[in-house]
């Protein structure tokens, strides 16, 4: 779980004025933390139903050690930066020779997951503001067209329909982009989901059989989680089935199918309050139906839990395809599949590193690119796009997913900013 205000970024919002756990969970993501050395100051039993049912509003310090006593986020996300604003922080951002970044849209509030529709739509979800928007007209046109919903932060489109989740709920919207002005009643496909607030954002992924694939996270930073959670599972929309994909899965809220092999490959955000340096967070590569990825015995591929260990080896479980660095906060991804780009990023994954909260200096706040081959063994990353970090507890933005436009473009939904940009190339 991953996720101080600069002068370019609006004024901040107070908890007081937030009504919802998930509201609540919103202003974590968004401002700073520390590092956890010394002995835990904080603790909840985060075993029992009653706490995952009903988390107290700082559910997320439950392991919080001395050094970081007193340093929880003190108030929510920042609202939509303006275009201005948008623009000069821009000009920070390095890329590659030959890629320019651009504001896309603007008035994105809380920005997530990100898809399009078949007419040119580009529909986008939210953390905390329960809204999903569309966006047309090439970024000109920015609308809520669902609002009060829960924590709409995955959406997904196939066959002319919308699907959103909410927590604890898979919503069809049919014929979609014929009625952005007045949505249809979303007509519920799967609600085989625990309704917990903590971790329960989530993600999703469509492969070519018309299968959703939906992360489930643990109620808690790390515990013993109920058996219904710390999974990927892929859902039929069509007739309600599912069945596991991944188990021992902590928090996922990115994930893609490989074009190369149909394989579905997710990004794994670790646990917190170990250090500022471990547990590292997670690519992983879902080869065989079922594996198992530690969560909650080990962490990053080869790093017991000091207290749920409980004498599992973590030579049992399924190891990470790549580690991608302590508190980077990876969320979406996608393979390139664009034709812009040159040859050499064909098929590569991009991913949103939303960045840091509980670290004396943030890392992440970029996007990275991984090259890998189809089974995953030649694998290495690279930053692609870096420069939303503004000082040691600062971010003028932050990276929440990426898809790829049908120009080959590609686009960065930013949830701390407001905003997508489009990031092209040209010679």
């Amino acid at each position: 779980m991953r996720n101080s205000v600069t002068g370019a970024i609006a004024r901040p919002l107070g908890l007081g004025a937030m009504a919802s756990v998930a509201s609540v969970c919103a202003a974590l993501f968004m401002l700073p933390a520390t590092q956890a050395q010394a002995q835990a100051v904080k603790s909840y039993d985060s075993t029992k139903k009653d706490f995952w049912e009903h988390p107290p509003a700082d559910w997320f310090l439950g392991d919080e050690t001395e050094s970081q006593k007193g340093l929880a986020p003190p108030s929510g996300p920042a609202l939509p930066a303006s275009m201005a604003d948008l623009e000069k922080n821009l000009k920070a951002i390095k890329l590659p020779k030959g890629f320019k970044i651009s504001v896309y849209a603007a008035g994105v509030n809380s920005a997530r997951q990100m898809t399009w529709g078949d007419k040119g739509t580009l529909f986008v979800g939210s953390f905390g503001v329960g809204t999903v928007y569309a966006i047309t007209d090439n970024g000109k046109t920015v609308k809520p067209i669902i609002t009060g919903l829960k924590m709409p932060t995955g959406v997904a489109f196939r066959d002319g329909s919308l699907y959103v989740v909410d927590i604890d709920r898979i919503l069809k919207y049919e014929n979609a982009e014929a009625n952005l002005d007045k949505m249809p009643e979303g007509k519920v496909v799967y609600n085989d989901m625990p309704a917990y607030a903590a971790h329960g954002w989530k993600y999703l992924t469509f492969d070519k059989q018309g299968w959703l694939y939906v992360p489930f996270g643990p109620p808690c930073n790390v515990c013993l989680p109920p058996t219904s959670l710390s999974q990927v599972r892929r859902i039929n929309p069509a007739t309600g089935e599912a069945e596991m994909v991944a188990i021992g899965v902590r928090n996922s809220v990115g994930g893609d199918i490989d074009p190369r092999t149909g394989d579905y490959w997710f990004t794994e955000n670790a646990r917190d309050w170990v250090s500022d340096d471990m547990p590292s967070d997670k690519l992983n590569h879902v080869a065989k139906i079922g594996a198992h990825y530690g969560y909650p015995y080990c962490h990053q591929g080869d790093m017991p839990d000091p207290k749920y260990a409980m004498g599992h080896k973590c030579s049992e479980f399924t190891p990470p395809a790549l580690k991608l660095g302590a508190h980077v906060a990876p969320l979406g991804m996608k393979f390139y599949t664009g034709k812009q780009f040159p040859a050499e990023y064909a098929n590569n994954i991009f991913i949103a590193n939303h960045g840091s909260w509980n670290r004396h200096k943030y890392r992440g706040g970029e996007i990275v690119r991984v090259t890998t081959d189809a089974q995953g063994k030649k694998i290495k990353q690279q930053t692609f796009a870096t420069g939303w970090i503004t000082g040691d507890q600062a971010y003028s933005g932050r990276p929440a997913d990426v898809v790829v436009a049908a120009d080959g473009s590609l686009l960065v939904a930013d949830d701390w900013a407001g905003a997508v940009y489009r990031i092209s190339y040209g010679k």
